[in-house]
């Protein structure tokens, strides 16, 4: 199981991290929401709990629970900027649809 991190993502969360003062890294998670089905989540990880996988590269962190992995292999985790919106962004080959707004998506069958 793999999950990747681009340069773009691992600056954004050492930047983060350091102004913020602490932290591990970047909790990435997934949970049921929104008019497709369900939404990714983003936190400060300042610990690896039970069940949680651990990624790294470009010196930064990703911390992701064993719920979420599985709608999250493959993906890959990039920080874009469009127009005046900065936001972390998921390229997740898993993903079937996303709702009009953007805010949720569906998985592909048996994903």
């Amino acid at each position: 199981m793999a999950i990747q991190l681009t340069e773009s993502a691992a600056k954004q969360i050492n930047a983060q991290i350091a102004k913020r003062g602490k932290g591990l890294g970047l909790r990435v998670g997934v949970k049921k929401t929104g008019c497709s089905g369900w939404a990714y989540t983003y936190d400060y990880a300042d610990a690896v709990q039970g069940g949680d996988q651990v990624f790294e590269a470009h010196d930064a962190k990703l911390v992701i629970d064993g719920e979420s992995l599985e709608f999250l292999e493959g993906s890959t985790i990039d920080y874009v900027r469009e127009g005046l919106k900065q936001a972390f962004k998921v390229n997740n080959p898993n993903v079937d649809a996303t709702c009009g707004c953007g805010e949720s998506f569906t998985v592909k069958a048996g994903g």
